[in-house]
Formats: structure tokens, C-alpha cells, sequence
């Protein structure tokens, strides 16, 4: 399939790239493991995982069975979802980009020799050995940046700061269980309201705000977590409730350099073809 791009990973982030790349004309495949964790569910393709299909602003990915039914969904003018954590069907499809979204902060099995470009988001990739390019993902003055040679900066473990807040922002798992979701995307809550349980073999654990806000995201009913793991995020500006339901500033910064990088292949391909 000419142009084709991979995208491994479909949480919010790399739906930005997908979701730009496909607006450009572009074919892209996306791949995913087979119980996505995304916090923001409204606004990543991911969820076409559980759910069959997915909208993000006017983009729909549809899950497929096999790499083979990647042309009949994009011919409909949709984005082919496969679940592929290992990657298979790269060397099946031979693409002509490879992007590397998963953004779990260190590699998990792509390599600069799956295509004739080859994209990271985020660290845990070093430019020129792991990949072609790595693009910046840490908010700031250098968020999309892209990187020739060398690595993205490396994860802090600290939220962005949003309207002065940071850390207070985001709700982790208090225990290991199964949660149990109690409130839902884009709605008010108050510091300390209850948002979820986790549902462990001898006890349910309440997991509570920090600050008022909207709540942004929340992992998706029944999902099995362990202690520690990220369960939600408020967003303190009430007043961005419709936030919820769109491509966020920071990956929309990054697709636009993933975009770069794409077309610009393309355009050396059509000068030296063969």
C-alpha cells in the first residue's frame, strides 16, 4: 500500500498523530495492545479496541481482525485499528513509516529497519540508532521538537502544570483490584468527591479528587489496575468542559512535527523514485 504509515499505539496522544496524518491524505494502520489503558477515552482511538469504533473530531477508526482488511476500511475513509502489540503485521505490510506512539517511555521492539522512516514520540529512543527522529513530548519551549540525533528529555514522572496545578491533578490507584468507575468524562466534581472504587477480594477502596474541576479523563469500567496506576485527571478550569471532547494543545503540537517528517519522506520519494 503506497504512503502507508503504522502508528503503534492509539491513546490520546498518538490519536493526534493518526488523526492529522489521515486528515493530510495520508493511509495510516493503527496498532494496539489488546486492553488499552488511555485515561482520556473521549479524544483516543483506542477504544475502538473494546467498543468496535471510535470518533475523535470527524475521524473514525474501526477495529479490524486482520492486517489484510487495512485497505477496505481506509477505501470507506476511516482509520483500520488491529490489535498488534508485537507489531507483526509491519513486516507483513512493509510500510512506508513507522511511528513508535506508545509513549511508555522506553522501547518496546521498533527498530529503524521496519521502514524507510521511522518515528519516536517521547523518550526512552535515541535518534539515529533506535530511530530516524524522536520528537519531544515534555510540555515547554522545546514540546515537538524534533530530534535528529540523540533523545528526547527524559520522563520526570511529574504531571504538566495546568492552571497552577500539577501533581494534584491526577488520581492514581490507591490498591490493586478491579475498578469501578462512578463518575463520569466532563463532569463537575468537588476535592475529595468519590469517582470510582477499587473492588478487591477483601475490601473496596473509595478513590477520591484532590481538587475541584472537570473530570478529563477516567480509566474505563472493570479495568483490572495495580497500586500506583494512573486512574484519572481533573482538569481545574471548569470552564474547559468541551476539552474533554477534543485533541488536546500538546498533541496536536506533535502531530503537526510528526506531519513534517511524513511528508517530507514522501516529497524524496516522489523526486527519487525507485
Amino acid at each position: 500500500m503506497k504512503d502507508l504509515v503504522i502508528v503503534r499505539g492509539a491513546g490520546d496522544i498518538s490519536t493526534g498523530t493518526i488523526h492529522r496524518l489521515f486528515r493530510a491524505g495520508f493511509p495510516v494502520l493503527a496498532l494496539e495492545v489488546r486492553y488499552p489503558s488511555a485515561i482520556r477515552r473521549k479524544v483516543a482511538f483506542s477504544e475502538a479496541v473494546y467498543d468496535g469504533t471510535a470518533a475523535v473530531e470527524g475521524v473514525t477508526a474501526v477495529r479490524i481482525d486482520d492486517a489484510g482488511q487495512a485497505e477496505e476500511i481506509l477505501a470507506k475513509g476511516q482509520v483500520p485499528l488491529l490489535v498488534d502489540p508485537e507489531g507483526k503485521s509491519i513486516r507483513q505490510l512493509r510500510p512506508a513509516v513507522v511511528i513508535d506512539a506508545i509513549l511508555a517511555k522506553k522501547n518496546l521492539g521498533t527498530s529503524m529497519d521496519m521502514a524507510e522512516l521511522t518515528v519516536a514520540l517521547g523518550p526512552g529512543f535515541e535518534a539515529g540508532k533506535d530511530v530516524h527522529y524522536v520528537i519531544e513530548t515534555m510540555r515547554g519551549h522545546d514540546l515537538g521538537r524534533i530530534i535528529s540525533s540523540g533523545c528526547a528529555a527524559p520522563n520526570t514522572g511529574i504531571p504538566g502544570v495546568i492552571a497552577g496545578v500539577g501533581a494534584e491533578r491526577v488520581i492514581h490507584a490507591p490498591a490493586v483490584g478491579k475498578f469501578r468507575q462512578e463518575r463520569e468524562i466532563a463532569e463537575e466534581v468537588r476535592a475529595g468527591d468519590v469517582i470510582g472504587t477499587i473492588i478487591s477480594r477483601d475490601r473496596e477502596v473509595p478513590v477520591c479528587t484532590r481538587i475541584p474541576g472537570i473530570l478529563r479523563g477516567i480509566i474505563r469500567d472493570g479495568y483490572p489496575v495495580t497500586k500506583g496506576f494512573k486512574l484519572a485527571d481533573v482538569d481545574p478550569r471548569l470552564e474547559e468542559r468541551k476539552n474533554c471532547f477534543t485533541i488536546s494543545d500538546k498533541a496536536r503540537c506533535i502531530a503537526g512535527s510528526a506531519l513534517e517528517l511524513v511528508a517530507a519522506a514522501r516529497g524524496r520519494r516522489e523526486r527519487h523514485p525507485g
